[in-house]
């Protein structure tokens, strides 16, 4: 599971000809803010600035660009007139004034900026000037869009936003390049980058792989063998490292599953079932042909369980791929991967839970409905607080290992039951947080007050839960956990494998079943699906990609790795059995990854367009919509 990638970079570089600086040329720090003149935080920060400058002296380069709050008529006025500075000078001054000349912008400071700049008449230079102007401030709002701002203000340290606060101390030690400061922007780089959790996988079994192969390779087995356990009053739950891996962290992966799961049937890209129709006929069918195939060719016997390994997709590994290839994958085409392993993911937990689960203890099953009884009522009830559920949900795991289903389903039934709310009310929360702050701003001059006050800090913390529902917190809180922790020590605890021929010995048959089902079941089964549910009018092809490109996203797709080992480790109970299915697991998926890049490394062309436009055309009429209007030919 993973986020879509942020941008966190400046888009526009700074050009010195171009952009208004303050600074010499050779300064080592440059400062960059994207900013309004109506903006009342933009004009504390002015004072921040200052502060700065004096500090840093020649070693700092400042750079200010407009970006005009939309809820203010006067700022984008504001900056224009700014912008028809004929030189950096006139503009400092012009700048100083609209920052400082009053407490809020007023018609009276555009009037005097504009009179002191000589553009307010009708003449030519200064018709010319404020059309410069205008030019110019549209150019640094494009910027701003592209550099991901949302906010004012906005700043850049030497091209990287710097999200922390904007005080003087704290924008100091950002450019000074603390160590804490480095390695929190070094992390957050890296966890920005769409295939990190992919390539920490990756690494992950490359190491456990070496390990396993080396002579630590006994000791590193023997680690994870090793017995750990919990013990309360009468309660007692004791397994090895592997399994607490297994059956407990990756609970928290599946909850994350779980959630992601409940948002896109909730808000998110299956909401709507008609749309949803085509990515969920193309993971079904990503599901049953390799089960099919690996049915066909494993009779019955000791493997015959297996045919779920080659079913699961690992979602990070097949989008870190589809990213990596960039602009030659549509936008279109990531979101059906995304939608597709999102029902994927469904069909793991179903298949987990009816197949790979051990002997049924109705007992404590029963204890686990009644544990679900209770979270349910909470949600009926209201109760947004996490506290209560995350309790439930750990009684809930232990009923549900005890009971004999897999522990981690858990992590999905606590996900259903964990709230969402309604949508906020932004402005009047926004109108209810500035009046708390106005108000602590004012009494910061009393005798023996030296900071907010408690009430205070409670009614912000209190506007601050109502922005975000349960499920949305949660799922934001731990899906850095899940991708950067649980998945990797999954990979490190399971991937392990000694290289060698032998295992193989008498499995052709078990390696060429996950093999197929892999490399050929998991791409057939996106294209047949999909085009058998357009033929019978159940689902449209979005016209953003073709079924070459639909190919290349099923042959990703048989990338099984994550769950395709969580769901061998419970099919094969035989240690070679497993090594074996491990072995052929990583074959496959880099044989799947390989052929899928090789479909989509070359982005569509003309044609290809011509041909989907036909071909959406006769979808659209096919299912009585009217076709979309066809452009003329030149």
């Amino acid at each position: 599971m993973m986020s879509a990638p942020e941008t966190n970079r400046l888009d526009r570089p700074v050009d010195l000809a171009v952009d208004r600086h303050l600074g010499p040329d050779y300064a080592d720090l440059t400062l960059v803010e994207y900013g309004s003149y109506a903006c009342p935080y933009c004009r504390d920060a002015n004072d921040e600035i200052a502060n700065l400058r004096d500090r840093f002296g020649d070693r700092l380069r400042y750079v200010f660009r407009q970006l005009p709050i939309t809820t203010n008529d006067l700022a984008r006025r504001a900056a224009e007139i700014a912008e028809t500075a004929p030189d950096l000078d006139a503009f400092w001054r012009a700048h100083v004034t609209l920052m400082t000349r009053s407490a809020t912008l007023t018609e009276e400071d555009l009037r005097a900026v504009a009179s002191d700049l000589g553009t307010a008449g009708d003449d030519e230079s200064s018709i010319a000037a404020r059309a410069r102007g205008r030019a110019r401030v549209e150019a640094d709002i494009a910027s701003a869009r592209a550099s991901g701002v949302r906010v004012t203000p906005t700043f850049f340290i030497n091209g990287r936003r710097y999200d922390g606060p904007w005080d003087e101390t704290s924008l100091a030690e950002a450019m000074l390049g603390s160590l804490g400061h480095r390695v929190h922007s070094a992390a957050v780089d890296f966890a920005r980058w769409a295939p990190s959790t992919g390539l920490l996988l990756l690494l992950m079994s490359i190491l456990a792989v070496l390990l396993v192969s080396s002579p630590l390779g006994p000791g590193f087995t023997a680690f994870w063998a090793s017995p750990l356990g919990i013990e309360l009053a009468e309660t007692r739950v004791r397994m090895s490292l592997l399994h607490w891996v297994n059956d407990g962290l990756l609970t928290i992966f599946f909850l994350l599953v779980g959630l992601e799961i409940k948002r896109e049937f909730t808000v998110g890209r299956l909401a709507n079932l008609r749309a949803a129709v085509f990515p969920i006929a193309a993971a079904l069918g990503g599901m049953v042909v390799p089960a099919l195939l690996y049915a066909l060719l494993i009779p019955s016997g000791p493997w015959s369980s297996g045919w779920g390994v080659p079913m699961a997709t690992d979602t990070a590994f097949a989008i870190a791929l589809v990213v990596m290839l960039g602009r030659r994958v549509p936008v279109e085409l990531r979101v059906f991967l995304t939608a597709a392993s999102i029902v994927d993911d469904i069909g793991a937990i179903v298949v987990v839970a009816l197949f790979y689960s051990g002997d049924l203890q109705w007992s404590y099953l029963g204890g686990a409905a009644l544990v679900t009884l209770l979270l349910w009522l909470l949600n009926r009830a209201g109760v947004y607080r996490a506290m209560p559920y995350g309790l439930l949900g750990i009684a809930l795991w232990d009923f549900i290992h005890a009971g004999g289903l897999h522990a981690t389903l858990a992590g999905v039934v606590l996900a259903l039951f964990i709230p969402t709310r309604p949508p906020p009310n932004l402005a009047a929360l926004t109108a209810q947080a500035n009046a708390i702050l106005v108000a602590e701003t004012r009494r910061g001059s009393d005798v023996l007050h030296h900071g907010p006050s408690e009430p205070a800090l409670r009614a912000l913390d209190a506007i601050h839960d109502r922005l975000e529902s349960p499920a949305d917190r949660i799922l934001r809180a731990i899906e850095p956990w899940s991708s950067y922790l649980v998945l990797p020590v999954f990979a490190l605890a399971n991937a392990g494998v000694a290289i060698s021929t032998a295992v193989f010995a008498g499995r052709e048959a078990l390696l060429g079943a996950i093999g197929l089902g892999l490399i050929v079941g998991k791409p057939l089964g996106f294209l047949v699906f999909p085009a058998l549910a357009v033929w019978l009018r159940m689902a449209i092809k979005p016209a953003g990609y073709s079924w070459r490109q639909l190919l290349g996203a099923g042959a990703l797709a048989g990338v099984g790795f994550t769950m395709s080992l969580f769901i061998a480790g419970q099919a094969f109970p035989v240690a070679d059995d497993f090594a074996a299915a491990k072995i052929v697991v990583f074959a496959a998926s880099i044989v799947s990854a390989i052929i899928g890049v090789a479909i989509l490394w070359r982005p569509r062309g003309r044609g290809g367009n011509a041909v989907d436009a036909e071909v959406t055309a006769a979808e659209h009429t096919a299912v009585g919509e009217p076709a979309p209007a066809r452009a003329s030919a030149r």
